[in-house]
């Protein structure tokens, strides 16, 4: 197979043409073609021809096509495990990379659906009164860049890195430009031909370089665009260095290898679940892709008095592991990545052998013309004092057991590596748990802490989930990438609006308190969801509340709390008098606004920010507002009878001086009248 660049809607096919080598038989796979492209032209036709495209979509509407995508790709994803063995992977470790890939970018488009605004931009929180009368606000707003999104991946995760990069892009309205590792890259390239075939994409959202350098890619930047990288430490940092990075301020993301740690609490013992627990999790994360994992453990912190339980209990597991080719059954680690790669694997691990004891060394693969080796475990007995532990990183199959002697020092040697992507906590002791988390949570980007409790369900160590974010600090790079919808507004500029409310709303298409309403001509209750507009309004009736009600709402609900039925008693309390429950107030407003026959709602089934603001006495007289808020197209499925959407209502109650004694939001199913392209 050929793996080219797709450039401005076409496959570039003419280049230079170097192998890809398969690291299980060190024969080609297929064909590097790299071509000279116009990485300008390439920018201007993402910002010119995708962008504006991607903009005229809502975000829901832009999350429903990566949905689309992402079950389009799995109908092909025996074809991608096929290709990835040739990549060391083991059907495990692909796993990880394929249907992992595929499942975060299923999270992202549903955690979007969820969080974010059903409009092309992202209403953020709430209004924020600037003035003292009101008439002065503010809010904040996400809209999407109008550049392009590079991504320059590792070739550890092709799969992977490549979705859980480009779907919060896409779903942000952001082209993508796509560069793969070449190592690895023939399995990018078969996933994303597969993204171009499928129809889904609006032509240009993405492209993607076929090449080991991206020539002068970063020159063409602006600081509009922004670059996503995944790599080596050193790489990063020269990228992020570029003059042009520099000089236009352009975002740069750095998701950089680090040495990672897991903590062997002090209160753990060789007869605990919690201890067999970190052993297997420590040789896990040694043998899944060979160790070639950002977040695999390098270093593992156990008690002095443990070190030889620890190294014994590594051994006798990790000579059970079976290496050899990884499309065999029976296999749990393939080889690494290419035979390059296992040159560079050898020199770092000597380095760190030059200051370690080795604790275990299977000669059952030796690193000569090929990608094979086996795991390796070391002992540094000084790790305060040896600083090459803790800086150097082997990206195989090894780790560093590095002994302490409380509770300080484990914390000491976590954060001697100055940042990670991930740390690690095995204990029983909630006490133990807390201090050595807080310890250590200011220096690593994700912290895990397990005991036999958590253990069945925990997805492991090294396993970033998109609904939480994936980066880390110091030498980890700075960056953040996942984080369920936080991975959109990565991609997306957050603008303060200041104006008058009834401004904002018309801009921001979401009510603000105190913005001009409109009266409905027709019961709300009684429209169908196209027919609604935000800052449309109900006024109701008004209704006087009496001691009967007060009394019947009591016995009803069994609430006789002192303030609504003892006069004197109640005389004592912050209210001076006896006064209506909250929840009758509620309720009474529900009969005010509520249409009784039936319509195009379907139901309430949500009450938001609810707030008793002031109190109703008996004698008051209460009316009610109900505004159209915000409005949200929903999914039709085959279980649905109908098509709807949400709708969001603020309510407020007001007594007969037009003061507010209560405000909330309700959340409403609503019939639409149409089906649309997202309804399946």
């Amino acid at each position: 197979m050929k793996v080219t660049s797709y450039s401005q809607g076409k496959w570039i096919e003419k280049g230079n043409e170097s192998e890809l080598i398969s690291a299980v038989t060190g024969k080609p796979v297929g064909i590097l073609v790299e071509a000279d492209l116009d990485y300008k032209a390439m920018c201007e036709y993402a910002r010119k021809v995708a962008g504006p495209k991607l903009r005229e979509m809502t975000i829901h509407q832009r999350a429903f096509k990566i949905k689309f995508l992402g079950q389009y790709l799995m109908k092909h994803k025996e074809e991608f495990y096929a290709l990835s063995t040739h990549t060391g992977a083991t059907r495990r470790d692909s796993w990880i990379d394929i249907e992992g890939g595929i499942g975060s970018i299923f999270t992202l488009s549903s955690k979007a659906r969820i969080e974010l605004s059903d409009l092309p931009f992202h209403v953020e929180g709430g209004f924020e009164r600037l003035s003292r009368g009101g008439t002065f606000v503010g809010q904040h707003i996400c809209v999407p860049k109008q550049g392009v999104a590079v991504h320059i991946n590792a070739f550890n995760f092709p799969v992977w890195g490549m979705l859980e990069k480009f779907a919060p892009a896409f779903i942000a309205g952001v082209p993508s430009i796509v560069k793969p590792s070449p190592m690895g890259s023939y399995l990018a390239h078969a996933v994303f031909k597969k993204m171009i075939d499928s129809g889904i994409l609006p032509e240009g959202s993405v492209q993607f370089i076929a090449a080991d350098i991206p020539g002068n890619l970063l020159d063409q930047l602006t600081s509009q665009d922004s670059v996503s990288f995944t790599g080596s430490a050193f790489t990063g940092r020269n990228l992020k260095a570029h003059p042009n990075i520099i000089a236009n301020s352009i975002p740069f993301n750095l998701e950089a290898d680090s040495l990672n740690c897991s903590i062997l609490g002090p209160d753990v013992t060789p007869v605990m679940e919690e201890f067999e627990l970190f052993v297997k999790e420590v040789a896990n994360e040694m043998t899944v892709k060979t160790g070639q994992k950002c977040t695999a453990i390098r270093r593992a912190i156990i008690p002095d008095e443990l070190v030889d339980d620890v190294s014994k209990a590594l051994k006798n597991r990790l000579e059970r592991t079976v290496i050899g080719d990884p499309a065999a059954e029976e296999t749990r680690m393939g080889p690494l990545a290419s035979a390059g790669q296992a040159i560079s694997f050898d020199a770092q691990l000597q380095k760190l052998i030059d200051v370690t004891d080795t604790v275990y060394a299977s000669d059952s693969y030796q690193n000569g013309k090929d990608a094979f080796t086996s795991p390796k475990v070391l002992l540094c007995r000084k790790p305060i004092e040896v600083d090459e532990v803790h800086t150097i990183e082997a990206f195989g199959p090894v780790t560093t057991l590095l002994p302490y002697k409380n509770i300080d020092e484990a914390i000491e040697i976590a954060n001697k590596a100055d940042g990670s992507l991930v740390g690690s906590l095995f204990t029983a002791d909630d006490d133990v748990a807390r201090v050595i988390t807080l310890g250590c949570a200011a220096y690593h980007g994700r912290f895990m802490i397990i005991n036999r409790h958590s253990a069945k369900e925990s997805t492991g160590h090294g396993s970033p989930m998109p609904h939480m974010i994936h980066g880390g600090p110091g030498r980890a790079g700075g960056g953040e990438e996942l984080g369920g919808a936080r991975a959109v507004l990565h991609n997306m500029q957050r603008v303060a609006l200041q104006g008058s409310p009834t401004t904002i709303m018309n801009i921001v298409n979401q009510y603000i308190k105190g913005a001009e309403t409109r009266e409905s001509d027709i019961h709300p209750f009684k429209k169908h969801f196209e027919d609604l507009e935000v800052g449309e309004a109900l006024t109701t009736h008004r209704r006087t509340v009496t001691e009967a009600d007060i009394v019947n709402f009591g016995s009803l609900s069994g609430d006789h709390f002192y303030a609504h039925f003892d006069e004197i008693a109640a005389k004592d309390s912050l209210f001076g008098r006896r006064v209506a429950h909250g929840y009758f107030v509620l309720s009474a407003a529900a009969g005010m606004f509520v249409h009784p026959s039936p319509g195009p709602v379907m139901l309430n089934y949500g009450l938001e920010d609810l707030r008793f603001v002031a109190p109703v006495f008996p004698g008051d007289t209460i009316q009610v507002k109900l505004i159209v808020k915000r409005k949200t197209v929903r999914q039709q499925r085959e279980t649905d009878k109908d098509p709807y959407g949400m709708v969001w209502f603020d309510v407020h109650v007001t007594n007969q001086e037009g003061v507010l004694v209560a405000e909330y939001t309700i959340l409403t199913l609503i019939k639409r009248k149409n089906r649309l392209e997202m309804d399946q």
